[in-house]
């Protein structure tokens, strides 16, 4: 009810109505775009905003009728999946139970962690890599891409791997412990965004696992860039990326013409693919939109790698990583080529792998299509039996405002995010292939869904594996107005469950997501296998007795070894000269379940966490004199407050 007092401020109270939202966002974003006919050209009935607005109020109506409580994860009962996320720019992984949508745990990999000692200890600092004068060479990360290990098709729950977009950088995070054991920064190259692991090998098919990790480019550079070429944008160039992925060191990496955005391998090994935009290699906004059409381009890894060995190769600056050359010009005889490029709609956004292995899906973004590319006429490309890269196209349907990316049920639908529209769309792929080839009854989209609001990526239960279930489908989505409790100008993102195991969608979950994740993967839970306590022999600097704490001194280094057992640390005091370079071991002896220590020091920036029978170490300078406390800082025994020791700090 409206009162004189708050007439005013009702009417000036803005309509946070959903389709209006919708619409004022996707105008501004075409005008800011300079589009005016590209987008708008798709049937609104094959996806547009009026059949989403018509199909609201249906969809609230439909939603009453969802019996939510089968969806519930009641307190002293697990979840079903591991979802695994990345953090965008906080530089992390993130670990979430489907269906309740919890976050279970934050893996940091490109940040600093004071909870854990991430970047703090002298482990992770190996790790995450140093300048001379011992700190971090970096501080941030954009983590974009998260992909499992496969053995024969499917998730093997051995590693996880993950870019940062901002300093070029391939992560490794082994999921026994959920911990990063390795970090490689990619030379030549700036803006890495895609990435994907193999799953089997292109030459030797006896081996059907993961061994290569490959890598995209997304910003061209002048090679080498060391400030010589800032101008000569005739040198500027992209470099695709493969590496090894136990080495965790590069193989090769292969010249292409235009930026890479996300990457798709194929079940047989053969084919590594990355969408592609600014295909005219141009360095203002202008010349990157003057084509036609940007391309999808496909990798043969078995003749890139032969090329390699043949020493077809070069070098650039002081990298030794042999570079094969992938553009155009030099691959103009399909049956010698290296790579393929494939024309497909401007300025394409994600490229997925079907889980038969038959076909790649390149959503259009600013085309309201998504192109299905085959793999058997890559191949046939390839071997020269094909007269155009384009040929290899069999379907290309409208499926409705910006697509993005693409997940599978394994039941012959795909289902894709729409980020103008702000909805999923289901769709056949036979019925898309059919209409390609001109049966006007083919049924191509069967389903969409409103989502809150403009996802981004979207993914099924293990649907980037050969065994997709069909399950649910989690929509990452970058806008969550109205949607929870305001938190001022920064809102949290929304990820939204769907029920994907009927005909229609169902909307099921609604979970607050601190900004910005981008793309993560569903994983039965059954394929994850942690350890819960660590092996004492596995860390050479351990203290394995209470009785081993000690201090040793050479000149000014000293180093003190450190025990600690629930509620007390193997040492009560010790003492140091103001200015020694001093290194403090300490290893936590307790073998109970989530017993974990932590280890912190009042004024020198120090605290870090020993899970059981752990060791970790840190180097620093006392450069303070005086009494410091050191405490246990994870609460772990009813005396956890007394759990302490001193470093006395003589002047």
């Amino acid at each position: 009810m409206t009162t004189p007092n708050n007439k005013q401020e009702a009417e000036s109270t803005p309509d946070l109505s959903r389709r209006k939202f919708l619409g004022t966002t996707a105008v501004a974003g075409l005008a800011g775009a300079g589009l005016s006919m590209g987008l708008s050209a798709c049937n609104k009935g094959a996806g547009g905003s009026d059949a989403g607005a018509a199909s609201a109020g249906a969809a609230d109506k439909a939603a009453a009728a969802i019996d939510y409580e089968k969806y519930e994860v009641h307190p002293g009962k697990l979840d079903t999946y591991y979802a695994f996320s990345s953090g965008g720019h906080s530089g992390e992984v993130r670990v979430l139970g489907i269906p309740s949508g919890r976050e279970i745990k934050r893996i940091p990999v490109f940040n600093y962690d004071c909870m854990v000692g991430w970047g703090i200890t002298n482990e992770s600092k190996a790790i995450i890599g140093t300048k001379p004068d011992g700190s971090l060479k970096y501080t941030t990360g954009d983590t974009h891409h998260v992909h499992m290990s496969y053995t024969n098709g499917t998730y093997d729950g051995k590693h996880i791997f993950v870019n940062d977009k901002i300093n070029a950088r391939l992560a490794r995070i082994r999921l026994d412990t959920m911990e990063c054991d390795k970090i490689l920064e990619l030379p030549n190259v700036q803006g890495f965004h895609g990435v994907f692991p193999d799953k089997c090998d292109p030459v030797d098919p006896k081996i059907n696992h993961t061994t290569r990790v490959f890598c995209g480019n997304e910003f061209h550079i002048p090679q080498p860039n060391d400030g010589r070429d800032l101008e000569a944008h005739e040198k500027y160039f992209c470099l695709f990326t493969c590496v090894d992925s136990e080495t965790m060191e590069p193989r090769w990496q292969c010249k292409v013409d235009g930026n890479m955005d996300l990457v798709a391998t194929s079940y047989d090994g053969k084919i590594a693919c990355s969408n592609q935009y600014n295909t005219e290699n141009g360095v203002h906004y202008e010349d990157m939109m003057a084509a036609e059409r940007d391309a999808c381009v496909f990798f043969h890894i078995e003749r890139i790698e032969a090329a390699v060995k043949a020493g077809k190769t070069f070098t650039i600056g002081k990298s030794g990583v042999p570079i094969v050359d992938g553009t155009k010009d030099a691959n103009k005889d399909p049956k010698t080529a290296l790579t393929c490029y494939v024309p497909v709609p401007k300025n394409p956004h994600g490229v997925n792998t079907s889980p038969d292995g038959k076909y790649y899906v390149c959503a259009g973004k600013l085309s309201p299509t998504a192109t299905v590319i085959q793999h058997d006429l890559i191949l046939k490309w390839f071997e020269g039996g094909l007269k155009e890269p384009r040929d290899t196209v069999v379907a290309e349907p409208e499926i409705g405002l910006g697509p993005l990316h693409t997940g599978f049920d394994g039941k012959g639908s795909a289902y894709t995010t729409l980020f103008l529209d702000s909805q999923i769309v289901k769709w056949s792929l036979d019925a898309a292939i059919k209409a390609f080839k001109g049966d006007k009854s083919a049924k191509v989209v069967q389903d969409r869904i409103d989502v809150h609001y403009q996802p981004g990526h979207g993914f099924t239960s293990m649907g980037e594996t050969k065994e997709p279930d069909g399950k649910f489908f989690l929509s990452d989505n970058k806008f969550s107005k109205d949607r929870y409790l305001p938190v001022g100008p920064y809102h949290p993102e929304n990820a939204q469950l769907i029920d994907i195991s009927g005909d229609k969608m169902q909307l099921i979950h609604d979970a607050p997501a601190y900004p910005e994740p981008h793309d993560s993967i569903m994983v039965r839970r059954d394929i994850i296998k942690t350890r819960q306590i660590y092996n004492l022999d596995e860390f050479p600097l351990a203290v394995k007795n209470m009785k081993d704490s000690r201090v040793e001194r050479k000149g000014k280094k000293v180093t003190v070894y450190l025990a600690s057992q629930a509620p007390t640390f193997g040492l009560r005091e010790w003492k140091v000269k103001k200015g020694d370079e001093v290194t403090i071991i300490v290893t936590n002896l307790d073998k109970v379940e989530d017993l974990t220590h932590g280890f912190a020091i009042p004024k020198y920036n120090i605290n870090f966490v020993i899970h059981p029978q752990d060791t970790k170490s840190v180097t620093f300078i006392a450069d303070k004199p005086g009494v410091f406390w050191c405490y246990c800082t994870n609460f772990c025994h009813a005396l956890h407050l007394e759990m302490r020791s001193r470093m006395l700090v003589e002047a």
